[in-house]
């Protein structure tokens, strides 16, 4: 029998980066997930033909994309910065992602680890426009696994 559970709706994501501070709240997430590389292996079976087997390679984790309308907050800025000053160690963290639904109740959470922003871009602004500008941040980690 199928799961008939509702699937879960997205009103925005958070990141907590240790000690349960969440440092911001985004509109966009991406990169929650794992892949293996595939190796293809080229065999002859008993029959004489030519037979592609294809096994996992090595394990790869996606990197977290993050979006949202600009903020006064600096801090992921900051943790950017330590990285452009060659304190990767320093900035590397354990953290989690955490989805919430439209009354702002937690629905889903994934737990990264040894995790530090390789990239972060601000908006880019129009005088004539009336768009909000949008920052985002890449963070790259070594483990994720959904909690919840």
């Amino acid at each position: 029998m199928a799961d008939s559970a509702n699937p879960l709706v997205g009103f925005h994501f958070g990141i907590d980066i240790g000690n349960g501070v969440i440092t911001g709240y985004f509109t966009e997430c991406a990169g929650l997930g794992s892949e293996h590389e595939i190796i293809e292996h080229k065999v002859v079976d008993n029959a004489g033909h030519e037979v592609t087997m294809k096994i996992p390679g090595r394990l790869k984790w996606e990197n977290i994309v993050l979006k949202r309308g600009i903020t006064k907050s600096m801090d992921l800025w900051d943790w950017r910065k330590k990285v452009e000053d060659g304190k990767v160690e320093d900035a590397r963290r354990d953290g989690s992602v955490i989805m919430y639904d439209n009354a702002l109740k937690e629905v889903a959470r994934w737990d990264f680890e040894r995790a530090w922003p390789v990239k972060i871009t601000g908006p880019q602004p129009k005088a004539d426009s009336n768009e909000i500008g949008i920052e985002e941040i890449t963070i790259t980690h070594e483990y994720i696994r959904r909690v919840k």
